[in-house]
């Protein structure tokens, strides 16, 4: 955690955002990351996310069997997510979620959004096509040779 947070301060020094994770394996480092949003553009590019995709494409699998992610902030909504689809065995995380929204980063709007219907959330959302993209997983399902995950 210690070299997270180290990493949190350094990327802040460089002009990004005050969040860093780190990912370890049988007690080695597999891959770090830091926020990289305004760096990149990319409003995806949490430090968990950049770690996470580190870590995979070093280990060459999209699992993180065996590890342990490090991340100096409480996981938003996104992160929480590819967290639950790579399955590290464990995340430990320093600040909390009210400490990230005490410092502007405030995720308490997608926790809303994401209990209340489509019809009411803020960003219209609508079935479309719904019968036509069926193939696709019919596509999927008759596939012999699909790798599951």
């Amino acid at each position: 955690m210690r070299q997270a947070i180290a990493l949190a301060l350094e990327n802040i020094r460089d002009g990004g955002g005050p969040f860093a994770a780190v990912i370890v394996k049988n007690g080695a480092l597999i891959a770090a990351g830091t926020n990289r949003v305004t760096a990149t553009n990319d409003p995806t590019a949490h430090a968990e996310i950049v770690a996470i995709r580190a870590a995979c494409k070093r280990l060459q699998s999209f699992q993180l069997d065996h590890c342990e992610l490090y991340t100096t902030c409480e996981p938003c909504p996104m992160c929480l997510g590819a967290i639950y689809w790579a399955r590290p065995a464990r995340v430990y995380y320093a600040s909390t979620a009210a400490d990230a929204a005490a410092a502007g980063f405030d995720d308490a709007l997608i926790y809303r959004e994401l209990a209340v219907t489509q019809r009411e959330r803020r960003i219209p959302m609508g079935e479309l096509l719904r019968d036509e993209a069926s193939a696709v997983f019919r596509a999927w399902l008759a596939k012999p040779d699909k790798l599951s995950y």
